[in-house]
């Protein structure tokens, strides 16, 4: 008891207030205290979700990265077999027209 105030009651601290809005403010300070703690708590909680999320993601991501790669190279190499097949046939046509000019111009000239 305070000799101020004979109704004064001890806090959770043990010391009596001299005021009863003391005690209430006392009362309200542990209260935000523990909210304080139990949102840290939370917080940490959260970033280990995260972190875990995050590393799953780099996982899955790279997993599709490397099957896009593998799927590119595929076109890549049958693209390259079409570049070299529709090259031979190029080569021919214009080695057919020369041929073919060749002969019109022999014939031309009496050559043949």
């Amino acid at each position: 008891m305070s000799e101020r105030n004979p109704d004064a009651r001890p806090t959770s601290s043990g010391i009596c207030a001299a005021e009863p809005r003391v005690a209430v403010l006392e009362e309200i300070a542990a209260a935000t205290k523990h909210t304080l703690i139990e949102i840290r708590d939370d917080i940490r909680s959260l970033r280990g979700e995260v972190r875990d999320g995050i590393y799953d993601l780099r996982r899955d991501l790279r997993g599709e990265i490397r099957d896009s790669r593998v799927e590119m190279d595929r076109h890549f190499d049958r693209l390259e077999c079409e570049i070299g097949r529709n090259s031979r046939r190029l080569l021919g046509v214009m080695l057919g027209g020369f041929v073919g000019m060749l002969a019109v111009m022999a014939h031309g000239f009496h050559w043949l």
